[in-house]
């Protein structure tokens, strides 16, 4: 039989008996025991005050632990082991309709599975006592995790109603786990998906973010569209749905294709805001989608309307307004780039321009654009690469020859003002260009002895003498 390992659980079994008072590993940690996977944290349920036995065993394993404490909520933690340990006294639950805090009153083990939302994370191994190591399953938990199932204990339109964040939930476990959500639940989220609408944006995203971290993200995505979550968070992408065709000519379903493209990178990164990227990559398509009678379908400035469109979903998802967006807006905006090198002759000065503009995220970049191609014709994605790999090694030989990766100037606005007596103006600003794009097209080295010699001939053009 499986064993729960982390020395915790020792202590917290002899503190227990020492109070007499039983004590349970509960919820995630028992199901991954189950299911061979590490669990970050453990949850440990008292029938008693969680804080005080929290605070018991804290003691026990040395006084130098520091016990967090959340009154409010009746819980403890603390860090042993490199793991977060939390305690809780066993509780029941009540939600008012127009909320998702609920009513907490003491309560049993069995009180504390019935809240649990779903039935593989509704399993407790009591710590002590005649029944220490020995599975309680009141719902069938370990049945469903070994048909890959995901099912609410209790009825599941109250389990949703009271708390809609577990329809994300649901989603988010199906997703990591691979697992499918049985009908009668999958059908109590729809029926309750408007109620995603009282839950903050951040209980949101946090889900969501867990669902693309997943191995194959477009299993959640899939059944959040499919559930009717989706257009509560992120109606952006069912937009992307479907093909329209006029005189014959259509253009593919940029939902799917986005779809792939995020599976292609989970693949390859764990990178959440790379996957970010990929997801948001076309969103604009629908609103630049236009249809010419000589070329058929097309999208022009779809990456410059949608690296726009990230910072309003960000905002509105309340989403970080860092560097993370930043690199989000920058990836989709430059997404083109490296794919019109590849159609066109692959220039030092185009190449050096997209190193400029992409610096330190230049290969989170060809990566982005290596998963675009999706294309089902194996000699169109075979020219593709191909091409790609030559932009690559002109991108290493250009980096290792010019350092434009991050690329500082030679000379910059202060020199200029110092050697010609300026404040800031105009005419620096003119200088600094013209030094930059003599680099950027190989007119000049990336160097300060050269950037110095064109700086005196755009100075003089200008009327201006050094000091």
């Amino acid at each position: 039989m499986k064993q729960l390992t982390h020395p915790v659980y020792e202590i917290a079994s002899q503190v227990a008996d020492e109070l007499g008072i039983s004590a349970y590993a509960v919820g995630g940690v028992v199901r991954d025991m189950f299911l061979g996977r590490k669990s970050k944290d453990i949850d440990i349920v008292v029938v008693g005050s969680g804080i005080a036995f929290a605070q018991a065993v804290a003691k026990a394993i040395s006084p130098h632990i520091e016990v967090s404490v959340f009154k409010n909520f009746g819980t403890a933690r603390f860090r042993y082991e490199n793991t977060e340990v939390e305690f809780v006294g066993a509780r029941k639950e009540s939600y008012r309709a127009d909320s998702r805090k609920p009513v907490v009153e003491d309560g049993t083990l069995q009180d504390d599975l019935n809240r649990r939302d779903f039935t593989v994370n509704a399993l407790a191994i009591p710590l002590n006592g005649p029944e220490k190591g020995q599975v309680i399953d009141c719902f069938g938990g370990l049945q469903d995790m070994n048909d890959k199932l995901i099912r609410t204990p209790l009825d599941p339109d109250i389990t949703f109603s009271d708390d809609p964040l577990r329809m994300m939930r649901a989603v988010r476990f199906a997703s990591q786990l691979g697992f499918s959500i049985v009908p009668e639940t999958f059908e109590a989220i729809q029926r309750n998906a408007a109620r995603l609408e009282i839950i903050s944006k951040e209980r949101i995203v946090d889900e969501f973010n867990k669902i693309l971290l997943s191995p194959q993200p477009s299993w959640g995505i899939n059944l959040l569209k499919d559930a009717g979550l989706l257009q509560y968070f992120l109606p952006e992408l069912l937009n992307l749905q479907g093909v329209e065709v006029v005189n014959g000519r259509g253009h593919k379903d940029n939902y799917l294709h986005t779809l792939e493209v995020v599976d292609k990178i989970a693949r390859v990164s764990n990178n959440l805001w790379l996957i970010w990227a990929a997801l948001l990559h076309d969103i604009a398509k629908p609103v630049t989608k236009r249809y010419d009678e000589k070329i058929g379908w097309t999208f022009h400035s779809h990456e410059f309307v949608g690296s726009k469109m990230v910072g309003k979903i960000f905002n509105r998802l309340k989403m970080p307004a860092n560097e993370k967006l930043k690199y989000v807006q920058k990836l989709v905006l430059l997404h083109l780039r490296p794919i019109a090198l590849v159609e066109d002759i692959i220039t030092d000065s185009a190449v050096r321009r997209l190193l400029f503009d992409a610096g330190d995220d230049i290969d989170d970049l060809m990566m982005l654009c290596e998963a675009d191609v999706t294309s089902k014709n194996p000699e169109k994605v075979k020219r593709f690469m191909a091409n790609f790999a030559k932009v690559r090694k002109k991108l290493e030989d250009i980096e290792e020859k010019d350092r434009l990766r991050n690329w500082q100037p030679p000379i910059d606005g202060l020199e200029i003002m110092e050697t010609f007596g300026l404040g800031p103006s105009r005419e620096v600003g003119i200088i600094k260009t013209a030094i930059r794009e003599a680099i950027l097209d190989g007119v000049i080295g990336n160097n300060h002895d050269e950037a110095y010699q064109l700086m005196l001939t755009e100075a003089a053009k200008l009327g201006l003498q050094p000091r």
